[in-house]
């Protein structure tokens, strides 16, 4: 349980880890790549170590210790694991491996924990199963584990059922080059999360291989090539760096973090233009971007589909604001690490937030002059990360916060709880 004690305010500059999104994407290029690649300030964390250690198990060799990881590309030859390939609770990596195996010749086994045997794949193998590939849900759900009798891709066209997540086109984006003939992606409705797509074009752009797709991001055109070694620099993670941007908000103080550069990759980064529609201020530079807060923070109305990570962070400062925040367009959250929109909900409610759960939307109601005060809680985290760091700026001001399971952090953000404390230095 780690016990949060409330700021008065913060004057802070620090720098986050490497991004969860772009070290994963960085490593399936790399690890396709004919030759060496350098892969500088990549993500350590339990996801990462997951990708990391299927792609080991496909005969990719990866020194991932230090600053900067070696990554022995295969040249999109994937040799036959001797064992099932665990991913935990990772969504990315079980996404994207899944497309990954199907490049290989024998059988690959893909499972999860229980959390992961809930979150639905079936959009991912039915377009995969346009291009050749030979997949079951070994449990019939339309969810891991699941079983690929792989004989390489074939190519040509095929159609994504949703675009509800995009790690399921991101998955079939970065394996597509190595298709046995140029391949072509149309994905049915709406394409959630438009930014994470954007980024795993540009890592496959900086790895040689460019995609062209239409502006709506429904329909994309995948050239037969193979991937080039190469030295490559992770942006600063922004959803980490959210916590932060939020923490200053929520104190009227000031925090800058130096490590996540504008423009960016991340489509996160959208969360300081929200706080900038909620009263605070914000300057970027092509190395940081830094947030001061505001003692009058203002409630909005936002979609944000397509930055559903940062939503825990929003709705937590929505709580310190004067007015009502409506956050729109988010049900994809229900099938994430944990139901986030309902999980947000329930422990937003423990701290005396009036909080109102919809289908695809959650309205907040904050700070109202004479109503009675928040109060502080034992937060539970559902194992999931997001929901303790999110949980973590609340404690910044209110009284007797405490969360409980606090190692999910590990997740994506080994050493959080210790980078937190840089906001208590003079």
């Amino acid at each position: 349980m780690q016990e949060i004690k409330p700021l008065a305010t913060i004057n802070a500059t620090l720098q986050v880890p490497g991004s969860k999104s772009i070290t994963q994407r960085a490593l399936i290029a790399a690890a396709l790549a004919d030759g060496e690649s350098l892969i500088h300030g990549p993500l350590a964390s339990e996801d990462t170590h997951y990708t990391a250690t299927a792609l080991r198990a496909m005969g990719i060799i990866i020194d991932d210790t230090g600053d900067t990881w070696r990554v022995h590309g295969s040249g999109g030859r994937i040799q036959t694991p001797t064992a099932a390939i665990h991913l935990g609770n990772n969504g990315t990596a079980t996404r994207f491996l899944t497309s990954v195996a199907a490049l290989g010749n024998g059988s690959f086994r893909i499972t999860g924990d229980h959390r992961m045997e809930e979150r639905p794949i079936q959009p991912l193998m039915a377009a995969l199963r346009g291009w050749g590939v030979d997949i079951v849900s070994d449990k019939n759900t339309g969810c891991p584990p699941l079983t690929i009798t792989a004989h390489g891709l074939a190519g040509g066209k095929t159609l994504l059922p949703e675009g509800k997540s995009s790690q399921y086109l991101s998955s079939l984006l970065l394996v597509a080059p190595y298709a046995g003939h140029p391949a072509e992606l149309e994905v049915a409705g709406e394409v959630l999360s438009k930014p994470y797509v954007t980024m795993t074009m540009a890592v496959m752009a900086a790895f040689g291989v460019e995609v062209t797709a239409n502006q709506a991001l429904n329909r994309f055109s995948i050239p037969s090539g193979s991937y080039h070694a190469r030295e490559y620099q992770v942006e600063g993670d922004a959803s980490s760096a959210s916590y932060f941007w939020a923490a200053a908000a929520v104190t009227g103080g000031r925090v800058t973090v130096g490590n996540v550069p504008s423009p960016s990759l991340q489509g996160d980064t959208a969360l300081v233009d929200i706080l900038a529609r909620m009263g605070c201020t914000v300057e970027r530079t092509t190395t940081a971007i830094t947030v001061q807060g505001t003692p009058h923070l203002r409630g909005v109305e936002v979609d944000m589909g397509d930055c559903p990570d940062v939503v825990p962070t929003l709705a937590v400062v929505a709580t310190m604001a004067q007015g009502r925040t409506v956050i729109k367009n988010i049900a994809h959250l229900r099938i994430k690490e944990c139901d986030r929109l309902h999980v947000m909900a329930t422990e937003l409610t423990k701290l005396g937030v009036k909080v109102q759960e919809l289908a695809d939307t959650l309205i907040i109601e904050g700070m109202v002059p004479g109503a009675p005060t928040l109060h502080g809680a034992d937060i539970d985290t559902y194992n999931d990360h997001r929901i303790a760091m999110s949980f973590a700026v609340a404690g910044l001001t209110i009284p007797g916060v405490r969360i409980l399971e606090e190692k999910c952090v590990n997740k994506s953000f080994p050493d959080f709880w210790e980078r937190l404390q840089q906001l208590y230095l003079p």
